[in-house]
């Protein structure tokens, strides 16, 4: 027969096992059960300077969890509201506050792809830019125009535009402008790699001078067959010491590149960017060139063409010179045909 001190004994397991049991639940349900509201992987964006409150109102917003009194339980149980990390951050269905909290504590960011392509300005890039990362179109702006940033990378105000290589890369969304920047000079460096180097002594020019070739090239045509041809016509040029005389550059001079007629008021004007003007290449890019259209001048075809014009047909191609006369022949049809069309400007 069981004494009555065994009975109590019992009853006394039983109550802290039962304790012990309704402890654990709550620890799981708490700590490790799924508190994640979304069917789907959701991104949150902490901003740089986030307080413990900010996080809190973001994933309100967004109705991210099912419970977020459960969640700020957690965060105070591992000490996250003093150790909030600006940054993005995969939430994912089935996601425990435990997993969650641990993940923006120790900073765990998920890396978004940044890309941008072929521009002509900074103010492009700059929109660009800011759309993809945390760092505002102001303040990218404000890096690209200083003398300082550009020269302690080895550029002038004028070259710095080359340094950026249009391609797509993996950031942490809260880099800033100048982490944008260095990140950009380490992929510049990498990009012109030995073989691209080799490539550019080979035809006489710097990376930075590649660049501003590239940059024309791409304002004279988009059609990339012609673009090795194109290139190939004014390295003629430049070893023979005669001007470009580039449109492209005239464009730029004046500050409009809807001009679809250079006229004699154009060419006149007195600009460094005017190689109608003045020999050589440009002091800078004239735009962001792309790098199919660095590699096809690197690639530029050998020919004895000194003269290229726009076709007649408006197709975007454009009809190859050896020669003054016969080039003069092919502008001539040119411009009869833009006359026809009562294209003046």
């Amino acid at each position: 027969m069981v004494s009555r001190f065994a009975r109590v004994r019992l009853i006394f397991f039983v109550f802290v096992l039962s304790i012990g049991i309704v402890f654990l639940l709550h620890y799981y349900l708490v700590f490790r059960a799924n508190n994640v509201a979304m069917e789907k992987e959701t991104m949150v964006y902490i901003p740089t300077g986030a307080s413990y409150s900010n996080v809190l109102s973001i994933f309100r917003a967004n109705k991210i969890l099912k419970d977020i009194r459960d969640f700020d339980r957690v965060s105070h149980h591992y000490g996250y509201e003093m150790a909030v990390k600006p940054g993005c951050y995969a939430i994912k269905p089935g996601m425990s506050n435990s997993a969650i909290v641990k993940m923006l504590k120790y900073g765990h960011q998920k890396p978004v792809r940044v890309t941008f392509t072929s521009m002509r300005t900074w103010q492009q890039l700059a929109q660009r830019i800011a759309s993809q990362l945390e760092a505002d179109s102001a303040s990218l702006l404000n890096h690209f125009h200083s003398d300082t940033v550009a020269r302690n990378r080895g550029f002038t105000p004028e070259t710095f535009m080359a340094m950026f290589i249009p391609n797509t890369y993996e950031f942490y969304w809260n880099t800033d402008a100048l982490g944008f920047i260095n990140r950009m000079y380490r992929e510049y460096n990498r990009f012109w790699n030995d073989a691209r180097l080799q490539k550019a002594s080979a035809i006489g020019l710097s990376p930075v001078e590649v660049a501003i070739l590239a940059s024309i090239v791409e304002e004279e045509t988009n059609i990339k067959s012609e673009m090795p041809i194109i290139a190939g016509v004014y390295l003629n040029r430049l070893h023979k010491g005669i001007p470009l005389q580039a449109d492209p550059t005239v464009k730029f001079a004046v500050g409009d590149f809807s001009l679809k007629r250079i006229l004699t008021r154009h060419l006149s004007v007195d600009s460094p960017y005017n190689t109608y003007r003045y020999r050589g290449l440009p002091p800078g890019p004239i735009r962001i060139p792309s790098v199919f259209t660095i590699d096809a001048v690197l690639s530029a075809q050998k020919h004895s063409y000194l003269y290229f014009c726009a076709s007649p047909d408006f197709s975007g191609r454009h009809l190859f010179a050896r020669t003054l006369t016969e080039h003069n022949r092919n502008a001539a049809e040119y411009r009869r045909a833009l006359n026809k069309q009562r294209i003046y400007r």
